[in-house]
């Protein structure tokens, strides 16, 4: 194992345990608000990132193009108002880590002299971009539509309940789709059809984050 492999590791690992922690902690969190105390009854309401981790969902983050970790049971039967409090849950994730990378980008974009030493990143400002960039990529994985990710969820809280099922029976076979597409584009074959589909919303998403952010759509592209 190389060092720089290593030292890729012990700078991407902890921004990545804390994107993950905050994302599943507000679904916790939320769910508890709305009347469902399963995740704090089964220990999963912590900031300990150790309570929410899954290793391959890591793995992937670290050397892949998206990950996640250990999901927060919530028992939908227990929100108060269970269709309408769902989709509070299921947004609760990714607008944490929205909310996250604007803290740490501004912070970032407002300490920028403390954040390099000479022209080279310090493990501070190098974390913050980090958990900048985890952040927005978290949001919009989690956005896609296709169970079990969030937007599905927020997809039947919104939808009427006539038409819920058809939903689930539309994105039935998508989870195993998606996940041939990304192996398909991550293995030795590199066939490119997960960017193919993906660029086109992440492009946009990524860099209008950006721009509200630090004021210009490309900026974390000359770090990360």
């Amino acid at each position: 194992m190389s060092t720089a492999f290593i030292q890729r590791l012990l700078w991407i690992l902890p921004a990545i345990l804390f994107s993950l922690t905050i994302h599943e902690f507000a679904h916790g969190w939320v769910a508890l608000r709305c009347g469902d105390t399963t995740a704090r009854d089964s220990g999963r309401l912590t900031l300990n990132p150790f309570a929410h981790l899954d290793i391959f969902g890591v793995i992937m983050m670290a050397f892949g193009p998206f990950g996640w970790a250990k999901p927060v049971p919530v028992n939908f039967h227990n929100l108060h108002n269970p269709k309408r409090d769902m989709v509070f849950v299921a947004l609760a994730g990714p607008a944490s880590n929205i909310i996250l990378a604007i803290i740490t980008g501004l912070v970032f974009r407002f300490t920028m002299p403390l954040a390099f030493s000479g022209a080279v990143l310090t493990f501070f400002g190098t974390e913050l971009l980090l958990i900048t960039y985890f952040g927005i990529g978290l949001a919009f994985f989690n956005l896609i539509p296709i169970p079990p990710l969030d937007g599905s969820n927020i997809v039947i809280g919104l939808l009427p309940q006539n038409l819920v099922e058809r939903y689930i029976q539309l994105v039935r076979y998508a989870p195993m789709v998606f996940l041939a597409l990304i192996i398909l584009q991550w293995s030795p074959l590199h066939v490119p059809l997960f960017s193919w589909i993906i660029d086109p919303l992440w492009k946009p998403f990524y860099s209008l984050w950006q721009i509200v952010i630090f004021g210009r759509k490309d900026f974390l592209n000359a770090f990360i």
